[in-house]
Order: C-alpha cells, then structure tokens, then sequence
C-alpha cells in the first residue's frame, strides 16, 4: 500500500511540475511567435504593394545571409532541423543569439519574396525561447530536452493554430517510427497555452470545413491510395530537390556572398520568366485550391526548384509552408485528371499528406487535416498520409531525423542513424522472403 501510494504521489507531483514548466513555455511562445508574425504580416504588406518587388531579391538573400554568418551560425537553414540536430546532440542546448536573428533573417527573406515558411523559424523561436528558459531554471539537461521538445509543439501550434497536430508534431519529428510518450503531456500543454495567447494577443486563423468529401466506395478507396502514393512521389520529389540544392551550392567554389546573389538572382528569373506565384509563401495558391480552383500542373516542381534555391543559397525560413504548397498542388493536380469534383478535397488531403511524407509525420498530419478541415475528411486523410509516410521511404526533408524503425520488413535500413547518414548505406531486402512467396506460387500452379 506504502509503495502505491509513493508511486501515485511522484506522478502526481511529476504531472504537477511538468504543467507549471510547459505553461511557462507556451506563454514565452506564444508571445515570441506572435511578434514573429506580427512582424512578418507588416512587412511584407510594405514591400508587396511595390511593383515587382522580388527583384530585390539578391540584396535580400545577401543581406539574411549576412545576419546569420556573422550573428548566428546556428540559425542558418530551415530552422526545424537546426532544432532537431539540437535535441539529438547538444541534449536542447541552443545559444539565444538564435532567437533575434531567425526572427529577423526569415522576415528579410519572406518579404523580399524569398521561397520558404514561417514554421521552421516559429519552432525555432519557441525552441530559443525554452531553452533559455531552462538556463534561468537551472534544470538538468534531460529537463532541458524536453523544454525544447516543448518549444518545437508550441511554435508549431502556434503558427498554423493546430495545437493537437502542433503537440504531436514536436515528439513525433524527431525519430521516425516512435514516439517520447514522457514528453507527450507537456507538449499538449504547451501547445494549448502557446495557442491561446496567441489568440489573446489578436492571433486569426483559417480553417475551413471542406464542402464536398468523397462518398465511401471501392472506387473511392482505391483513390485516395493512389492520392497517397503520388503525394509520396510528390514528397520524394522535393527532397531530393532541396538535397541538389545545397550540395549544388555547397560545391560552388565561391564567396558565400556571391552565392547568395546567385541564389537571388535565379529567383528572379523564376518570378519574371515562370511565374512571380512560386515566391514567398504562396498563401494565395492554397487558398485557391482549398476553394476548388485549378492550379497549374507544373507548381509542384517550380516550387521546389525556388525553395531550393532560397534555402540553399542563404535565404532563411522553414519549409512546411512550400511542403504544404507542394502538397496542395499536387492533390489539386491529381483531382483535374481524375475527379475534378473534389478539387478542393484533394488539395486539402494532398496538403497534410505530402507533410506525412516529407517530414515522417504521419499521425501529426492526420490530426492536422481534423484541426484544419473537420472531421469528415479524417479517414481519407489518414489513408493518404500513411500511404506518402510509406512510399516516402528511409528519406526526410530533416536530414537530423533518427531512424527509429522500420517501414517494412522487407526493405531494411539501420536503426539509430540519421536520415542523412542512411542515404550512404546500402537497402538491404529480405531476399529469402521473396523467393519464398516465388516458390509458394510456382508450386500452386503445377
């Protein structure tokens, strides 16, 4: 009784710790992202009135590029990763320089027109913030981890007012394939508190009940897979762009300031000679594909190809803003050839499951789809994210992600390594369970 009793106290007063830490986060998130996007809204409504305002760009890619190698290496990149590469190896630890100059750095670059998202830098922020928070704490760095793992929830929660997905997405991203259960409840109440102030603070947020689902059938079954798989494609495709991207400009022999004006200047080119819609945030293009209009066919590629370009040559952002972008696209592609009815549906779907497949979120992606579209779309969304979760393979848009098991039993890769150290290693199949099946069939058939 005596042992019960201590067991039900020490969790008790566990649960009690963690609520008083994870408020005290998600307040300092909160505010911090808030003034993240407060800032990025005024911004950007000052440079978009100017006619032909991205051609701008390479002073802006310069100038972001400039803050970050003087001020503050670590906010170099998509902060997301930078956060996760943090988790990993330095147990949270993340020098506070980073939160001002991500803040700034991102602004400079979404608003001259640079291609990236607000989410990366939101969780960086939020990750800045709880880490220091965990220094004027004093707390061990297991403690401190999971602050950070914290913050990342609540900047996520923050930015796109999700704050279930936002809590998920924080322990789900950082090891494909599990999940720290320790830090679960924490998160959830960062997220929430996180959520709520930034409400208090005037925060406004779009999410849209879809008008038209698809009616349950076989038909409708075996679509939505395929919707899954060619947003798993989708997602392979802007990996492996972004990859290029910077090992292209990592091997250009040249000053990093040149190779910012580089990047700016092929930007350029895309906005004058493809399409000005492939920069910035791209917010205009999702909400015309959750309102059922058409989008071009080739915008998940030339949105690719100008993330790429904007991260990989300096610019600063994150890169769930142009996931979703891509994924939007590519949903409303696949409804133009297939059920122009549900154009609208199928980008929404399209647009969680191709995060499900870039980032190895699936679950965190189907509680998104809820959150920003209702319940009526869950199941479609959650089939179509698992099926990109699966057809993405052993690949992550965050090279820092571990591996934490397996997608199949018939296509191995080593545990415990980072995503970008698997591409190095062989894929190992389980032949004899092929040939098995092989011999199985040819013995039924004689």
């Amino acid at each position: 009784m005596k042992q019960h009793l201590t067991e039900q106290a020490t969790l008790f007063v566990s649960v009690i710790k963690w609520s008083c830490y994870a408020t005290l986060v998600g307040i300092l998130v909160g505010i911090g992202t808030t003034v993240f996007l407060r800032t990025l809204s005024w911004s950007t409504t000052q440079v978009t009135h100017l006619p032909h305002n991205y051609l701008l760009l390479p002073v802006i890619i310069l100038i972001s590029s400039a803050l970050v190698k003087w001020l503050a290496p670590d906010a170099a990149g998509h902060g997301t990763e930078k956060v996760i590469e943090a988790v990993h190896k330095r147990m949270g630890k993340i020098p506070v320089a980073v939160i001002p100059v991500k803040l700034v750095a991102t602004v400079i670059t979404l608003a001259g027109g640079g291609s990236a998202g607000k989410e990366g830098p939101a969780a960086q922020i939020g990750a800045g913030l709880a880490s220091a928070c965990a220094d004027l704490l004093r707390v061990e760095d297991i403690d401190r981890r999971k602050l950070v793992i914290c913050g990342i929830s609540a900047g996520f929660a923050t930015v796109f007012g999700t704050p279930v997905a936002g809590a998920i997405f924080g322990v789900e991203v950082l090891v494909l394939g599990q999940m720290f259960y320790d830090v679960l409840f924490p998160c959830f109440v960062a997220g929430i508190v996180s959520y709520h102030v930034a409400l208090y603070l005037g925060g406004v947020y779009a999410h849209e009940v879809m008008p038209q689902i698809p009616v349950f059938s076989g038909w409708s079954l075996f679509e939505i897979i395929m919707l899954g798989v060619w947003c798993g494609l989708a997602a392979l495709l802007l990996i492996e762009v972004m990859k290029l991207g910077e090992k292209l400009f990592g091997k250009l022999a040249w000053h990093w300031s040149f190779k910012a004006l580089l990047g700016g200047v092929l930007l350029i080119a895309i906005g004058k000679f493809i399409s000005p819609n492939y920069l910035g945030l791209g917010l205009d293009t999702l909400s015309k594909g959750m309102h059922g209009e058409v989008i071009s066919g080739g915008a998940l590629f030339w949105k690719s190809i100008a993330t790429s370009i904007t991260l990989g040559s300096g610019g600063s952002g994150g890169v769930v803003t142009p996931i979703f972008f891509v994924g939007t696209a590519a949903g409303n592609l696949f409804a133009q050839l297939f059920s122009p009815q549900y154009l609208a549906a199928y980008s929404a779907i399209g647009m969680v499951a191709l995060l499900a497949g870039a980032a190895n979120t699936p679950i965190a992606a189907s509680v998104m789809a809820i959150e920003l579209f209702g319940s009526g779309i869950a199941p479609y969304a959650a089939l179509a994210c698992m099926v990109s979760y699966l057809i993405a393979g052993y690949r992550s848009i965050y090279p820092s992600q571990i591996l934490g098991s397996q997608k199949s039993s018939s296509l191995l890769a080593p545990t415990g390594k980072a995503m970008n150290e698997i591409g190095k290693v062989t894929l190992k199949t389980r032949e004899k369970s092929v040939v098995g099946l092989v011999g199985k069939l040819k013995k039924r058939v004689k």
